[in-house]
């Protein structure tokens, strides 16, 4: 079959444009003074992601899980993470999903609640991993050091490693071809924790509690790919979708023999209801990109 040469620069304008978009994103700008003491309260640094927002994470990297015999990196599927807005009156909203194991789910939910911050969702995100783990979706609005102290209270009855985090080092280069899988998807992505990371904001605009919830807040679609080798990746995430949307995208990703593990919700009030579905294959990464664009296809996503 012959190539056609513009073709070929089209794509690879395409990837281009889109790796210096990354990067771009990825030069965070510096944290504003006025978060030092939410910082401080947490034990580390947060990330300025867009829409104003602070997002710190938490990975769970004294755990040792596997699922389907794939051994899960804390940036593929055991990430906790926290993200705080400011509102009107002074104060903050904060959302965040923490991994937890089933022996500190209770524990870290008493002293959550205690300290004024709410539960929206526990649920499972894979299946037949082992050990066991679960999946605590919080949120809070007030001030936002109050907030902050009760999450840094609550994971220290866990096992969630709380120092200081070790400098991050230089992305280096994983065993996938990630400028295809670019391609194939129609948005760039980055390399963190040895794993492929995309996220797909939706069209509309999210409000909960009458405050918009920026894609950062974890409202955005998010796919993750972890090769597995000789160019086959695990993948994991969840889909951000419409009440309408769901069923479609299910025949989407098992039409591609991608697995939907988990339907349910994320949050409580949020305007419009959305609905957060998970999924699991390994297989060859270009093929499972192709369906996972067919299944974004289906949703009213930027793309």
């Amino acid at each position: 079959m012959s190539t056609n040469p513009l073709r070929q620069l089209m794509l690879g304008l395409f990837v281009t444009l889109m790796a210096s978009s990354s990067a771009a994103a990825q030069a965070a700008p510096p944290t504003p003074p006025e978060w030092a003491p939410v910082e401080r309260a947490l034990g580390r640094s947060g990330a300025m992601q867009p829409g104003d927002v602070l997002r710190f994470s938490f990975p769970r990297s004294d755990l040792q899980v596997t699922a389907a015999g794939v051994a899960l990196k804390p940036a593929f599927a055991l990430g906790s993470w926290v993200a705080f807005k400011r509102i009107a009156g002074g104060h903050a909203m904060a959302m965040g999903d923490l991994v937890l194991t089933e022996d500190e789910i209770a524990p870290v939910m008493r002293a959550l609640q205690a300290g004024g911050v709410e539960q929206t969702a526990l649920h499972n995100h894979v299946l037949h991993e082992s050990p066991r783990v679960m999946y605590m979706h919080i949120s809070a609005h007030g001030d936002a050091t109050q907030i902050a102290t009760a999450i840094r209270s609550a994971l220290a009855l866990s096992l969630t490693p709380l120092g200081a985090p070790a400098a991050p080092a230089a992305a280096a280069r994983i065993d996938l071809d990630t400028a295809a899988i670019a391609r194939t998807l129609g948005v760039a992505g980055k390399v963190n924790g040895g794993v492929y990371q995309v996220n797909v904001p939706r069209r509309e605009t999210i409000r909960e509690g009458g405050n918009e919830v920026p894609p950062s807040m974890g409202v955005a679609t998010a796919i993750n790919f972890q090769p597995t080798g000789s160019g086959r990746a695990a993948i994991t995430g969840d889909f951000v979708m419409r009440g309408s949307e769901v069923n479609d995208v299910i025949r989407a990703l098992q039409a591609a023999g991608i697995q939907p593990t988990a339907l349910h919700n994320h949050m409580v009030t949020e305007e419009p209801r959305l609905f957060f579905m998970h999924f699991w294959a390994n297989d060859d990464a270009l093929r499972l990109a192709r369906g996972l664009r067919g299944a974004l296809d289906r949703t009213a996503s930027k793309m």
